[in-house]
């Protein structure tokens, strides 16, 4: 590849810089000025002046009157005074007006595209800002560097746009080789995260190993992507090649760490290990450091990490307070969790659902109710997983009429459409109380085809009832749209069988599995010891 195209010597550069002093220390033109520009013959090097006064200013919509004036004297700016008229307009949020501007271009230069994309991207108009490239491209300029990482930004930037076609950092990538623009590490840096939060982590290290300087914000990029997909080893390499770190890069590989239970325990140690070399814990570093104490069930060191957060301004963020009472819930310290629940001057859903599920799952479902309730008389509207929390505490409480009112106020009261998750609750609540006809009932008039959860709960319900019939219904539908992959509605099946002492049905059940090669997941339990799980 050629050399990138270099910034030129002229007023303005190809990379928008709206914010280049040109009247330092002023927050409003000189009344002389103001004279000059408005009442005397306009003067291009006065204008141009006056315009890149606003352009930097804290109110450049004020400048917008320099426009009206240049309208009403009939006066022709030239291609610098143009330009600067469009960022003018830009700054100001008037995307229009710009837009209109730039047509009237008497020559458009690579620095308008540039300043036009920026602004539309700014404006959130991506497929304007494409448009806007190919433009530029079919007028037989050169995109250049700042061009291609405004593009690669908006692919990762809007990402859930339907209209972005997904292969956008390879086609910009292309495009970039096409043009023969050789990609600076700002470049490279940006088409490494595209890549990276398309899923494409391997593009995403073949273009970091071509970096000659890695800078921070890259490994950070990498790391993220890595740790993400799994690939813990290779998160691991790029951390240690990064010379220079931050707490942004020792984020990264805590969050990453305390996705899973393997690999919680390190996040700790990287925890400790960032304060070592002085570096300070910021608000990401405490989230991730609180959900790796869930994960490892370790309450003692979440106090730990209490006690640390207590001392600084984190501990009054509601989601810290959040994580906090999720954290002691899961470590079955539920009065812990209540504790901090209390003392929270701010509470958001978040806080409040988890809160509940704690109750619920630590077996006390009389407060999840109960807290419910007050959330709502509080006039915080619960979530989806607000309401799988209180369904569930229904199904342990056996409070079958609760139960159905809370699922029917979803729709009814706050125009949440049931999951598969809700109607599995409901299955689960009626088949606990015996009401498998209801519930047999409630999965046939599902609006959608129930899947292997809903009958699941209602193939638990029928061992625990003994009702082998629709047990084997239960298991049927399981069958058919998982075979092979729920090898514990086999067992639950030939339990039920078994206890029915229908054994000749458990010999052929036993038969099929064999046939089908299901194997049973092995069962596994934690032990608290000294040194952890």
């Amino acid at each position: 590849m050629s050399k990138l195209l270099r910034l030129r010597g002229c007023g303005y550069s190809s990379t928008p810089h709206f914010g280049s002093p040109v009247l330092p220390n002023r927050t409003s033109p000189p009344k002389e000025q103001n004279c000059d520009y408005l009442s005397n013959p306009l003067n291009a090097v006065l204008l141009s002046s006056a315009l890149q006064h606003y352009i930097n200013s804290d109110t450049p919509s004020d400048g917008r009157k320099i426009h009206t004036h240049i309208i009403k004297t009939g006066f022709k700016p030239n291609t610098n005074i143009s330009i600067k008229l469009l960022i003018l307009h830009l700054k100001s949020g008037a995307l229009k007006c710009a837009s209109q501007m730039f047509d009237e271009l008497p020559q458009r230069t690579l620095s308008a595209y540039n300043y036009m994309i920026a602004g539309c991207l700014k404006h959130g108009q991506v497929q304007e800002s494409l448009s806007m490239v190919r433009s530029l491209i079919s007028s037989g300029q050169r995109p250049d560097g700042y061009t291609f990482s405004m593009i690669l930004k908006a692919s990762t930037c809007f990402s859930t746009n339907e209209l972005l076609p997904r292969s956008l950092g390879r086609v910009v990538h292309s495009q970039i080789l096409k043009c023969d623009v050789e990609a600076d590490d700002v470049l490279y840096t940006v088409l490494v995260d595209c890549y990276v939060k398309s899923g494409k982590i391997g593009y995403a290290r073949t273009v970091f190993d071509m970096m000659l300087e890695k800078d921070v914000i890259c490994s950070t990029s990498m790391i993220s992507g890595y740790m993400s997909q799994g690939f813990v080893e290779d998160a691991e390499e790029i951390f240690s090649k990064t010379v220079e770190k931050d707490v942004v890069v020792y984020n990264s590989m805590i969050e990453g760490y305390s996705k899973s239970i393997e690999t919680a325990r390190k996040a700790l140690e990287i925890y400790v290990d960032m304060q070592r070399f002085n570096f300070k814990p910021n608000i990401s570093t405490f989230a991730s450091v609180i959900g790796a104490c869930s994960m490892l069930a370790e309450f003692e060191i979440g106090q730990q990490v209490q006690g640390q957060l207590m001392k600084n301004e984190f501990f009054k963020d509601v989601k810290m307070g959040s994580a906090l009472v999720d954290m002691y819930a899961k470590c079955g310290k539920i009065e812990s969790a209540r504790r901090v629940f209390d003392h929270m001057p701010e509470k958001n859903v978040f806080t409040w659902t988890s809160m509940i599920d704690g109750y619920g799952k630590n077996g006390h479902p009389n407060e999840a109710l109960d807290l419910f309730h007050l959330m709502q008389e509080c006039s915080i509207q619960p979530n989806h997983v607000t309401f799988l929390g209180a369904l569930s505490a229904c199904g342990h409480a056996g409070l079958v009429a609760k139960g159905h009112e809370i699922f029917e106020s979803m729709e009814r009261d706050y125009s949440m459409i049931p999951k598969m998750e809700h109607y599995a609750c409901m299955v689960d609540l009626l088949g606990r109380a015996g009401s498998l006809e209801q519930a047999l009932e409630l999965v046939l008039e599902m609006p959608e085809k129930p899947n292997s959860d809903v009958w699941a709960a209602l193939l638990s319900s029928c061992r625990l009832h003994g009702d082998v019939e629709m047990a084997n219904l239960a298991a049927n539908e399981i069958f058919k749209l998982n075979a092979n992959d729920r090898p514990g509605a086999y067992v639950s099946l030939s339990n039920t069988f078994a206890e029915a002492g229908k054994w000749n049905d458990v010999t052929e059940l036993r038969e099929v599995m064999k046939l089908r090669r299901v194997m049973k997941d092995t069962g596994c339990s934690w032990v608290g010891t000294e040194s952890g799980l």
